[in-house]
This record gives C-alpha cells, sequence and structure tokens, in this order.
C-alpha cells in the first residue's frame, strides 16, 4: 500500500504531497497522523529551506474522509477528538514553520483541505482549483483555524459569506479575493511552484522566518508590542551570515548568496 502523505527534498525545496488520489485526498486519521509528522519533519530538516505542500491526482484535499467520519458517529465516537488531536497541530506546524511553506493547489480544496492550503504563506492555484468551506454544508463549525486564516485573508464579512453559505469558489475568483497569490494553467502549475519554492530556499531563511514571526505577533497586538517584537527579531536576524555577507555584497554592489543562517 503507498503512503499517504510523500515527503520529498531536492534543491532546498521540501515537498510533502497528499497521496490518497482515489479518495480525492480527504483526510483519515491514518493520513493525518502521517501528515501532522511529516509536516514537523520539513520543519525540522535543514536540508528543506521552503516547503510545498499539495495533493497529487485532480483533487489538492477534499477535507475529512466521511465515510470514516461516519462510522465514529455511529461507533458513538463523535468527532472523536480529531480537532484537537490532528488538526490543530497540523495547522499549527504549518503556519509557526520558520521557514516559507507555498501550497500548490492543484484541484479541490473543500473544508479542513482549504484550511490546509490557508494555513501556509503562498498559495499558488491551477486554473481547474476550486475551494469550499463546506462546514456547514455538512452541520459543522469551522475549524483547522480557518475562523481566523480566512476572515484575514478576505475580511469579515466575505469570511461570514463564505463560512455561513458554503458556495465553491472558483480560481479566478479566489484571485479576485485575496484567496491565493497566483492562478496557473494546470500544466504549469507544478513547475512554477517548484520555481518559487526554490527561490525561496535560495534566499535568507532566518529572515524568512522573523517576516512570519512579526505578522503573526501583530496580526493580535497594539502597535506598541508590534514594534518591539520588531526590534527583537531584528537582533536576531543581525547576528545571522547572511546579513553580514548581504551588506557587504551591497557595499561592493555584488549580488548577495544566502546560506540560510
Amino acid at each position: 500500500m503507498a503512503e499517504t502523505v510523500l515527503y520529498d527534498v531536492t534543491d532546498g525545496v521540501g515537498t510533502i504531497t497528499l497521496n490518497r488520489p482515489d479518495g480525492m485526498n480527504s483526510l483519515t486519521t491514518e493520513m493525518k497522523e502521517l501528515l501532522r509528522a511529516t509536516v514537523v519533519r520539513a520543519a525540522a530538516d535543514p536540508a528543506a529551506r521552503a516547503v510545498i505542500l499539495t495533493g497529487a491526482g485532480r483533487a489538492f484535499c477534499a477535507g475529512q474522509d466521511l465515510r470514516e467520519h461516519a462510522d465514529n458517529l455511529a461507533a458513538g465516537k463523535g468527532l472523536d477528538d480529531t480537532v484537537r488531536k490532528h488538526y490543530n497541530p497540523i495547522v499549527l506546524a504549518l503556519a509557526g514553520m520558520r521557514k516559507p511553506v507555498v501550497a500548490a493547489v492543484n484541484g479541490v480544496a473543500a473544508g479542513a483541505g482549504a484550511a490546509l492550503a490557508f494555513a501556509c504563506d503562498l498559495i499558488v492555484a491551477s486554473d481547474k482549483a476550486r475551494f469550499a468551506t463546506a462546514f456547514t454544508g455538512i452541520g459543522l463549525a469551522p475549524d483547522s483555524g480557518m475562523s481566523w486564516t480566512l476572515q484575514r485573508l478576505v475580511g469579515r464579512a466575505k469570511a461570514a459569506e463564505l463560512l455561513l453559505l458554503g458556495e465553491p469558489v472558483q480560481a479566478d475568483q479566489a484571485l479576485e479575493l485575496g484567496l491565493v497569490n497566483r492562478v496557473l494553467p494546470a500544466d504549469e502549475l507544478a513547475p512554477a511552484s517548484v520555481e518559487l519554492a526554490r527561490r525561496l530556499a535560495s534566499g535568507p531563511t532566518v529572515s524568512y522566518g522573523a517576516v512570519k514571526a512579526a505578522l503573526d505577533h501583530a496580526a493580535t497586538r497594539e502597535l506598541a508590542s508590534a514594534l518591539e517584537r520588531e526590534a527583537e527579531l531584528q537582533d536576531e536576524c543581525a547576528e545571522t551570515e547572511d546579513h553580514r555577507n548581504a551588506t557587504e555584497a551591497f557595499l561592493k554592489k555584488e549580488r548577495p548568496t544566502f546560506e540560510g543562517r
């Protein structure tokens, strides 16, 4: 049986592939546990200076596997605490990774699948991609961070509309709304996302991590707190070899080479 989550590192890019194409990469317990472990592995992997999250086949991720969920309901297990055990740790690991994460959305991204994409730093979508919040369609509340990420991407009013009505969003509309950064023809998605990730992988990794940390902090804090966090992060970055080497390269009118430290 093939692994339901694949991990590969090439040229500084760690690629995590949801690999259950026959089930539209819907998430079983086994798959969620493996995905959680793989995201943690990628975060700690010094060989991976940028990460891609994508799906095999025609879907990115259709969210929770509802057949497994129905079995849990029938057995009286309810959600079986999967939100706290699986989804929350996965999203925190993606969003908190101190390196850039690119979602390459190749097809349907629904429910928790869409939330996984929204937790990434940049989203590149195929023109065949489609996003759907999906939760209210089965009588549930949002999870996997979607109540937090979605309104920061599109604003509260639009987030409320997307969550309440659950209507699918096509790729071109997602671009207009600011849900995604780029939309590309389907056959160009994989090479373009790899090119973007390689560009990030060759950049100042510590600086990129500081950008993520600064944005996360400032999202829920007042200005004075954001200023102090910026100062702390600048002190950290100023100690890196990348900063010193890039400063020298600038003065010499040379292009800097970043080593990620």
